[in-house]
Protein backbone atom coordinates (compact mmCIF):
# COMPACT_ATOMS: atom_id res chain seq x y z
CA UNK A 1 0.00 0.00 0.00
CA UNK A 2 1.56 3.23 -1.37
CA UNK A 3 0.93 5.73 1.70
CA UNK A 4 2.75 9.04 -0.28
CA UNK A 5 5.15 9.30 -3.50
CA UNK A 6 7.26 12.57 -5.14
CA UNK A 7 8.77 12.35 -8.04
CA UNK A 8 11.78 9.97 -6.95
CA UNK A 9 10.05 8.33 -4.10
CA UNK A 10 7.36 5.81 -3.20
CA UNK A 11 6.29 5.54 0.33
CA UNK A 12 4.56 2.46 1.15
CA UNK A 13 4.24 -0.04 3.68
CA UNK A 14 7.08 -3.18 5.20
CA UNK A 15 6.02 -6.55 3.38
CA UNK A 16 7.84 -9.16 4.53
CA UNK A 17 9.96 -9.46 1.83
CA UNK A 18 12.05 -6.41 2.71
CA UNK A 19 13.53 -8.12 5.57
CA UNK A 20 16.66 -8.06 3.89
CA UNK A 21 16.68 -4.47 2.08
CA UNK A 22 16.00 -3.30 5.51
CA UNK A 23 18.56 -4.53 7.13
CA UNK A 24 21.05 -2.52 5.10
CA UNK A 25 20.06 0.41 7.14
CA UNK A 26 19.28 -1.08 10.85
CA UNK A 27 22.25 -3.43 10.54
CA UNK A 28 24.62 -0.29 9.03
CA UNK A 29 26.83 1.28 11.91
CA UNK A 30 27.08 4.19 9.52
CA UNK A 31 22.86 4.37 9.11
CA UNK A 32 22.05 3.88 12.92
CA UNK A 33 24.60 6.18 14.79
CA UNK A 34 22.49 9.02 15.42
CA UNK A 35 19.33 6.77 15.34
CA UNK A 36 19.57 2.98 17.86
CA UNK A 37 22.42 0.82 18.38
CA UNK A 38 22.52 -1.33 15.02
CA UNK A 39 20.22 -4.55 14.73
CA UNK A 40 21.22 -8.13 14.37
CA UNK A 41 19.51 -10.00 11.46
CA UNK A 42 17.31 -11.39 14.32
CA UNK A 43 16.52 -8.01 15.51
CA UNK A 44 16.02 -6.92 12.07
CA UNK A 45 13.21 -9.42 11.35
CA UNK A 46 11.31 -8.71 14.49
CA UNK A 47 11.54 -5.46 13.63
CA UNK A 48 9.83 -5.81 10.45
CA UNK A 49 6.97 -8.34 11.62
CA UNK A 50 6.41 -5.73 14.77
CA UNK A 51 6.08 -2.73 11.85
CA UNK A 52 3.66 -4.75 9.86
CA UNK A 53 1.50 -5.87 13.04
CA UNK A 54 1.08 -1.94 13.92
CA UNK A 55 -0.24 -1.11 10.78
CA UNK A 56 -3.30 -2.41 11.79
CA UNK A 57 -3.70 -0.72 15.28
CA UNK A 58 -1.97 3.10 13.50
CA UNK A 59 -3.24 3.17 9.81
CA UNK A 60 -1.23 6.59 9.74
CA UNK A 61 1.24 6.21 11.55
CA UNK A 62 4.48 4.01 11.39
CA UNK A 63 7.35 3.08 9.79
CA UNK A 64 7.50 2.75 6.03
CA UNK A 65 9.66 1.45 3.47
CA UNK A 66 11.17 4.58 0.80
CA UNK A 67 11.30 3.00 -2.27
CA UNK A 68 13.39 4.50 -5.36
CA UNK A 69 10.53 4.90 -8.39
CA UNK A 70 13.51 4.59 -10.94
CA UNK A 71 14.89 1.03 -9.54
CA UNK A 72 12.33 -0.15 -7.27
CA UNK A 73 14.75 -0.48 -4.16
CA UNK A 74 14.13 -0.43 -0.90
CA UNK A 75 16.65 2.95 -0.47
CA UNK A 76 15.11 4.07 3.20
CA UNK A 77 12.53 4.29 5.86
CA UNK A 78 10.27 7.03 6.97
CA UNK A 79 8.23 7.17 9.87
CA UNK A 80 5.90 9.54 11.80
CA UNK A 81 5.80 8.13 15.21
CA UNK A 82 6.01 8.76 19.10
CA UNK A 83 9.12 10.85 20.85
CA UNK A 84 10.00 7.42 22.98
CA UNK A 85 10.51 9.87 25.83
CA UNK A 86 7.58 12.28 25.39
CA UNK A 87 4.85 9.58 23.91
CA UNK A 88 2.37 12.64 23.79
CA UNK A 89 4.25 14.07 20.92
CA UNK A 90 4.33 12.49 17.40
CA UNK A 91 7.72 12.99 15.28
CA UNK A 92 8.99 12.77 11.83
CA UNK A 93 12.13 10.55 11.13
CA UNK A 94 14.05 9.09 8.16
CA UNK A 95 16.40 6.70 7.32
CA UNK A 96 18.76 6.65 4.05
CA UNK A 97 21.04 3.84 2.45
CA UNK A 98 24.68 5.97 2.60
CA UNK A 99 24.81 5.60 -1.03
CA UNK A 100 21.84 7.57 -1.06
CA UNK A 101 23.27 10.74 0.82
CA UNK A 102 23.80 13.78 -0.89
CA UNK A 103 21.39 14.06 -3.55
CA UNK A 104 18.41 15.92 -1.62
CA UNK A 105 16.29 12.73 -1.34
CA UNK A 106 16.04 13.01 2.05
CA UNK A 107 14.83 16.49 2.07
CA UNK A 108 12.42 15.44 -0.72
CA UNK A 109 11.27 13.27 1.59
CA UNK A 110 11.20 15.16 4.60
CA UNK A 111 8.77 17.81 2.56
CA UNK A 112 6.74 15.63 1.64
CA UNK A 113 6.42 13.44 4.65
CA UNK A 114 5.44 16.94 6.29
CA UNK A 115 2.83 17.46 3.48
CA UNK A 116 1.27 13.97 3.83
CA UNK A 117 1.24 14.65 7.97
CA UNK A 118 -0.78 17.65 7.83
CA UNK A 119 -3.23 16.70 5.19
CA UNK A 120 -3.83 13.40 6.60
CA UNK A 121 -3.51 13.66 10.36
CA UNK A 122 -5.59 16.63 12.78
CA UNK A 123 -2.60 17.16 14.88
CA UNK A 124 -1.19 20.82 14.44
CA UNK A 125 2.56 20.12 15.45
CA UNK A 126 4.66 17.26 14.41
CA UNK A 127 8.64 16.94 15.86
CA UNK A 128 12.00 16.61 14.41
CA UNK A 129 14.47 14.83 16.89
CA UNK A 130 18.25 14.70 16.27
CA UNK A 131 21.53 14.10 18.20
CA UNK A 132 23.58 17.83 17.92
CA UNK A 133 26.07 16.60 16.08
CA UNK A 134 23.62 15.54 12.99
CA UNK A 135 24.06 18.49 11.16
CA UNK A 136 23.11 16.91 8.03
CA UNK A 137 19.52 15.44 9.57
CA UNK A 138 19.04 19.18 11.09
CA UNK A 139 19.63 21.05 7.90
CA UNK A 140 17.41 18.13 6.48
CA UNK A 141 14.02 19.13 8.80
CA UNK A 142 15.18 23.14 8.41
CA UNK A 143 14.75 23.11 4.93
CA UNK A 144 12.06 21.07 4.95
CA UNK A 145 9.75 23.65 7.30
CA UNK A 146 10.37 23.11 11.03
CA UNK A 147 12.18 25.47 13.25
CA UNK A 148 14.47 24.32 16.36
CA UNK A 149 12.85 24.36 19.33
CA UNK A 150 15.32 23.59 21.90
CA UNK A 151 16.72 20.56 23.21
CA UNK A 152 16.29 17.78 25.93
CA UNK A 153 18.35 14.76 27.23
CA UNK A 154 16.84 11.16 26.61
CA UNK A 155 19.57 7.97 27.48
CA UNK A 156 22.60 10.60 28.58
CA UNK A 157 22.34 12.04 25.19
CA UNK A 158 21.48 15.77 24.43
CA UNK A 159 18.83 15.73 21.54
CA UNK A 160 17.87 18.91 19.46
CA UNK A 161 14.14 19.39 19.49
CA UNK A 162 12.84 20.82 15.97
CA UNK A 163 9.08 21.66 15.53
CA UNK A 164 6.61 22.20 12.37
CA UNK A 165 3.17 23.55 12.53
CA UNK A 166 0.20 24.02 10.34
CA UNK A 167 -0.10 26.54 8.57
Amino acid sequence: MVIFSTTRLLIRRFTQLDKDAYFQISGSEEVMKYIRPASTREENDQFIVNVIEDYKKFPFRGRWAVVERITDKLIGSFAIIPIPSMPEKTQLGFALIPSHWGKGIASELASAGLDWFFGHDPEPIIYGVTEIPNFPSQKVLLKAGFHAHGSFIDGGKELMLFKAERN
